[in-house]
């Protein structure tokens, strides 16, 4: 073992450099046992301070070279990715960037898939966490695509929205006896969930085309890589509302959105919040007259919109009054957190069935099963919601 201060003073400074600025955890580690040594602490006493094992520093007190940084670097790394060279290497950073292209339905690469993929091209076989590697010392990070829809948002409605809303809801926290302010949405769950996170250059991040379809990168434009959002068949969908001051929740499952579905959806609402005004005590006959209004944010879906249905909501549903978001404004939706929270929870989950999930959103939506953290902050399409 060295003696306290064995250390010259350029070689304690290249330390000190490598345990503040160096991107390797491990090598700034093995640093750290040198300059303690030089400080005069034993084996034990540097295996307890860092946490790790006393044969570890042993190993690394001996073998690491105070003059070459590079011997604190495990040697066996150089060997973990040597069987690709340097063209198997350029298929994989072209690869990463066209999935859909090469007749796959997927629109995202995964390490493990991107290893198979490179495995039937080339015959050499590399794990996952090679290629990994790999794309990291290509400058490549693993990213959730970018959805924006900021350039087609028109500021001054969003603000003029946001403003008018404020009111109602102030109102209905008040006096939800009087007016409740429900956000309706439509969103499907697919038994097979597809994340939008990707490989991507560093300092670049991929984006997802309006329609969910993938559209390949145009040398000619510039045009960043987009990444698409195919789903398998196999999908429960849903309309459902929030409503604001309690956070109560009503979910329908519908084969399909249209302007009969969603009127039939419309009326069991009304049909719902009547019920729970005259179990209050009210009388049935009242409620058109005496019962809180209720104010629905919705999208501006074109079956959200259609005349002869509005017609049918004015007259059958007096007390229902639509009230429509600013164009591409998805995240001035309070139920949006709803369905995110609900993709959240089943995303690792398999199912057998399309029966099976359904049940299991059943319980998540209407049996209040699902937790949700209301007050986090979610980006959705460029935006963030933000239920206050």
């Amino acid at each position: 073992m060295a003696v306290k201060g064995f250390l010259k003073q350029e070689q304690r400074e290249n330390l000190q450099k490598a345990v503040r600025e160096d991107n390797c955890a491990l090598l700034r580690e093995r640093a750290l046992m040198l300059l303690l040594m030089n400080d005069g602490k034993t084996y034990a006493e540097i295996s307890e301070f860092i946490g790790c094992g006393l044969r570890t520093v042993v190993y690394w007190c001996v073998h690491g070279d105070p003059d070459n940084i590079e011997s604190l670097k495990d040697q066996r790394e150089k060997g973990n990715h040597s069987k690709a060279t340097d063209e198997d290497i350029k298929l994989l950073m072209e690869t990463i960037e066209k999935p859909s292209e090469l007749g796959y339905e997927f629109g995202r690469w995964t390490a493990a898939r991107l290893a198979t993929y490179l495995s039937e091209q080339t015959g050499i076989k590399l794990s996952g966490e090679q290629i990994r590697r790999i794309l990291l010392k290509k400058k490549s990070v693993y990213l959730w695509a970018k959805y924006s829809l900021e350039d087609k948002q028109d500021p001054a409605k969003r603000a003029a929205f946001q403003q008018k809303l404020g009111g109602y809801i102030e109102v209905s926290k008040a006096s939800p006896t009087k007016l409740q302010v429900w956000f309706w949405d439509e969103s499907g769950f697919s038994l097979r969930v597809i994340r939008r996170k990707n490989w991507n250059q560093k300092g670049q991040r991929k984006k997802v085309s309006q329609c969910g379809l993938g559209v390949s990168p145009s040398e000619a434009t510039g045009e960043p890589a987009r990444v698409t959002g195919q789903r398998s068949s196999g999908k429960v969908n849903i309309m459902g509302a929030v409503r604001f001051h309690d956070r109560k929740r009503i979910c329908y499952f519908v084969e399909k959105g249209n302007s009969d579905i969603f009127y039939s959806s419309l009326q069991q609402l009304y049909e719902q919040v009547k019920q729970e005004w005259v179990e209050q005590g009210n009388e049935s006959e009242d409620f058109t007259e005496k019962g809180p209004k209720i104010f629905i944010v919705l999208d501006n879906a074109s079956y959200h919109k259609k005349k002869t249905m509005l017609a049918e909501v004015e007259t059958n549903l007096p007390n229902i009054q639509l009230y429509f978001l600013p164009p591409y404004s998805p995240d001035s939706n309070l139920i949006k957190l709803v369905w995110h929270s609900a993709k959240e929870y089943i995303a690792h989950r398999l199912f057998q069935s399309v029966e099976q999930l359904k049940n299991l959103l059943d319980r998540l939506l209407n049996q209040g099963q699902l937790i949700i953290k209301w007050y986090r902050k979610l980006k959705n399409k460029g935006n963030a919601i933000i239920a206050s």
